[in-house]
C-alpha cells in the first residue's frame, strides 16, 4: 500500500490514509505530502475521495463502514495497480510483472534496480524495498514498468502484461487456495492468457502443470540457462546461455541457488524485453538483496543477526541454505515466528523438514496476522513435535533476553517469519545492552 501511494503521489495526486502505528514509510510518504493518520477512524475518509483498501481491512472497519455510507468509489489494492500499469502501457511503457510462491519480490526489486541504474529511468511497485533506491515504489518516464504480481487473494487474474514472470509454484496461502495447489493452477491459467508474453521456470513442478505456450528459464533444457556455476563467499558467479549460446557471465553478491534462479528470471524477462543485457549486467553484482530478504541488521559481540521474510517451508530452507553455506551450519540459529494459524495448520509437517541447515532452531508464538486461534495449533506444540528446537514465548524482546545467553561469538541469528520477528535484531540489542551496560 505505501508503494501504491508514493507512486500516486509522485503522480500528482493528493493522498491520504491511515496506519495503526507509524513508521518511517509513513515518514517518507509524509515528506512527499500524504496526510497520514495513525489509527482507523471514520473521520479520516475525506466526503470527495476514492477509497482504495488491502485484503487485511475488514467489512467491519469504520473507515470501510464511512466510505460505503458515503458511497464512494471503493477498489482493492490490485484494482489500483491495474489502474497504474494500464495507464503505463497507454503511454506506450512495457509492463513486467514478476510472480510465483517464492522470489517474486526479490525479482521484481532486483529488475527496477539494474534498470534505475543503467540509466533506464523506469516506473516500478515493489513489494519491498530496494536498500539501494531507498524505495519501494517510483514513477518515472523510461520505457519499462515493474511491478510484482501477488497470487496470495486470486487478484493476480487482473492484471495483462506484456511479459509474465513466473517463478515456481507451489501450494500456499490454503486460507484462500481450498484446493491447494490445484486452485493456484487454475489461478495462474487464467493470468497466462491474460498475458501476451509468460516466462517460467521450467525446473518447477507446479509451474510445469500450466498450459500454454511459455519462454523457458533453468538450469537444464530451457530457453535460458545458468551454466558454470561457482559459489564463494563472495557471492556467485555463472554464465547465462540462450538457446545454447552465451549470453552473458554473471556475478551476484547474493548466496544460495535460488538467486541464481532469480537473477535467470530477471535476465530473461528484460532481454526478452528488449533491453541490452550488457549495459545492466555490471550493476547485478551492487544488489544486495530486498528488505527483509536475508538482510542483516546489528552486529554485537562478534554475533550477527539477519531478517528474513521467510514464512513457507521452501522460503525457510532457502533461507538457511544461504546462511549455512556463508558461515557454515554451525554457527546458524534460526528463530521461526509461525505466520497465521491458517498456514502452520496446513503446512505442519513440511515446516519440521525446513531447518536441517540450522544448528540450533527457536520456535516463537503464532503471529495471527488477525486470524482466529485454531485449537491444537501453536508455537509450542510445533515446538515440541520439531526435534531439538526450544520454545521461547512473549515479544521480541523477551524473545531476544531469553535467547542472549546461549549466543556464543560467531553465531549467525537468522530471525524468520512476516510478522513482529522482524524486530527480533532490536529485542537482542536491547537486552545485550541490559547486560553488558553498552
Amino acid at each position: 500500500m505505501s508503494g501504491l501511494a508514493k507512486y500516486l503521489l509522485e503522480e500528482g495526486y493528493d493522498v491520504s490514509g491511515s496506519d495503526i502505528q507509524d513508521s518511517k514509510y509513513i515518514d517518507a510518504l509524509r515528506k512527499l505530502g500524504a496526510k497520514v493518520h495513525i489509527g482507523h477512524n471514520a473521520d479520516n475518509v475525506p466526503a470527495d475521495s476514492v477509497v482504495v483498501m488491502s485484503t487485511a481491512i475488514r467489512n467491519n472497519n469504520p473507515e470501510y463502514l464511512r466510505a460505503v455510507e458515503l458511497e464512494l468509489k471503493i477498489y482493492h489494492r490490485s484494482d489500483l495497480l491495474k489502474i497504474i500499469a494500464e495507464n503505463a502501457q497507454r503511454k506506450d511503457k512495457v509492463f513486467i510483472g514478476f510472480s510465483g510462491t517464492h522470489g517474486k519480490t526479490t525479482t521484481s526489486g532486483l529488475a527496477s534496480y539494474v534498470l534505475d541504474m543503467a540509466g533506464y529511468e523506469p516506473s516500478f511497485v515493489d513489494g519491498g524495498i530496494v536498500p539501494e533506491l531507498h524505495t519501494n515504489a517510483q514513477h518515472k518516464d523510461g520505457k519499462y514498468f515493474v511491478a510484482e504480481l501477488d497470487e496470495s487473494d486470486g487478484t493476480i487474474i487482473k492484471y495483462n502484461p506484456d511479459i509474465l514472470v513466473i517463478n515456481n509454484l507451489e501450494a500456499d496461502h490454503l486460507d484462500f487456495y481450498k484446493n491447494g495447489l490445484e486452485d493456484l493452477i487454475k489461478t495462474f491459467d487464467y493470468a497466462v492468457r491474460n498475458s501476451k508474453k509468460v516466462i517460467i521456470n521450467s525446473d518447477n513442478k507446479g509451474v510445469n502443470k500450466l498450459s500454454g505456450k511459455f519462454i523457458t528459464f533453468g538450469l537444464n533444457n530451457a530457453d535460458y540457462t545458468a551454466n558454470d556455476i561457482e559459489y564463494s563467499s563472495e557471492g556467485i558467479k555463472f554464465n547465462v546461455f540462450h538457446n545454447g549460446k552465451l549470453l552473458t557471465d554473471m556475478e551476484i553478491s547474493l548466496s544460495g541457488i535460488h538467486n541464481v534462479y532469480n537473477t535467470l528470471a530477471v535476465v530473461t524477462a528484460l532481454n526478452e524485453a528488449g533491453v541490452d543485457i550488457k549495459t545492466i549486467k555490471q550493476h547485478f553484482k551492487s544488489f544486495t538483496g530486498m528488505g527483509r530478504r536475508f538482510q542483516k541488521v546489528c552486529e554485537f559481540r562478534g554475533i550477527q543477526v539477519y531478517d528474513d521474510y521467510a514464512h513457507h517451508p521452501t522460503e525457510i530452507k532457502a533461507a538457511l541454505n544461504s546462511a549455512s553455506q556463508r558461515f557454515g551450519k554451525e554457527h546458524v540459529v534460526a528463530v521461526f515466528q509461525p505466520h497465521r494459524y491458517t498456514r502452520l495448520k496446513a503446512l505442519w509437517n513440511d515446516f519440521k523438514t525446513a531447518f536441517a541447515e540450522a544448528d540450533k532452531v527457536i520456535v516463537t508464538d503464532v503471529y495471527s496476522a488477525s486470524e482466529d486461534e485454531i485449537e491444537g495449533i501453536s508455537g509450542e506444540k510445533f515446538s515440541s513435535e520439531l526435534n531439538g528446537s526450544k520454545y521461547i514465548s512473549g515479544d521480541m524482546y523477551e524473545v531476544g533476553k531469553k535467547l542472549l545467553p546461549t549466543l556464543k561469538t560467531g553465531d549467525v541469528v537468522v530471525g524468520l517469519g512476516a510478522g513482529t520477528i522482524t524486530n527480533l535484531g532490536k529485542g537482542l540489542e536491547r537486552a545485550n545492552g541490559e547486560a553488558f551496560g553498552y
